[in-house]
């Protein structure tokens, strides 16, 4: 069965009412990117951090699976499946895709802000101040902020170096590490991008666009891979 790896963005989860990172103002949900996405920010205000990802966390539970997510579920009927996605919500998971690999986290776990690698799932949509892991420390949202490493890129980049079939969709590949996982693509395997923009991106000429949204790209890759 040859290997079909997928890396989602933001794009994916914008047909199911989850806003993409940032809008054409710069801001995050109204929000400044620094004031709620970095260590700094949530050294000077821990509580409007883990209220902005209250917030978020609410709107993810309440999203449902679009086409796209489950057009991608489906593709495991037929091949291997490994998805990497930069996306925290679980959306991928509840359409029913069965291996996937959060390059940024996943909001609806905490944890420790003493030591990242104690994680805990959140029950409910809300993480409160005064929430201890067990070191004693404050919970903080599972999401990997501005200047922290993705300790995820290693595993990530193997999956993808091991690739027969390579799909980008729903992503701008402009958020690095995480963009730079084209980098590991083998030369032998096939590269679909579905993106609006796509025919913008640098890639490499064996590539394959699709320039639609989510769900209308998806359902035609689908129907190519699947005949």
């Amino acid at each position: 069965m040859k290997k079909l790896v997928v890396f989602s963005g933001a794009g994916v989860s914008a047909e199911s009412g989850l806003k993409t990172f940032r809008g054409d103002d710069g801001l995050w949900e109204g929000y400044r990117v620094e004031d709620v996405a970095t260590p700094s920010a949530w050294d000077k205000d821990a509580a409007m951090v883990q209220k902005f990802y209250n917030i978020r966390r609410k709107g993810c539970i309440e999203a449902r699976p679009n086409a796209a997510h489950k057009a991608i579920s489906e593709l495991q009927k037929d091949y291997d499946v490994q998805i990497i996605t930069q996306n925290i919500d679980d959306l991928h998971e509840r359409a029913g895709s069965q291996n996937v690999l959060h390059l940024h986290g996943e909001i609806r776990k905490s944890q420790s802000s003493k030591n990242p690698n104690l994680i805990y799932p959140i029950e409910g949509d809300a993480l409160k101040m005064g929430e201890m892991c067990e070191l004693g420390s404050q919970l903080r949202p599972h999401v990997v902020w501005f200047g922290e490493p993705v300790p995820m890129m290693e595993k990530a980049s193997q999956i993808v170096s091991e690739s027969d079939i390579f799909i980008v969709i729903g992503t701008s590949l402009q958020v690095y590490p995480a963009a730079s996982l084209i980098h590991y693509v083998p030369e032998h395997c096939r590269i679909y991008v579905i993106d609006p923009n796509a025919k913008n991106f640098q890639m490499p000429h064996h590539t394959e666009i699709i320039a639609a949204k989510a769900t209308d790209g998806m359902s035609k890759l689908l129907t190519l891979l699947t005949e």
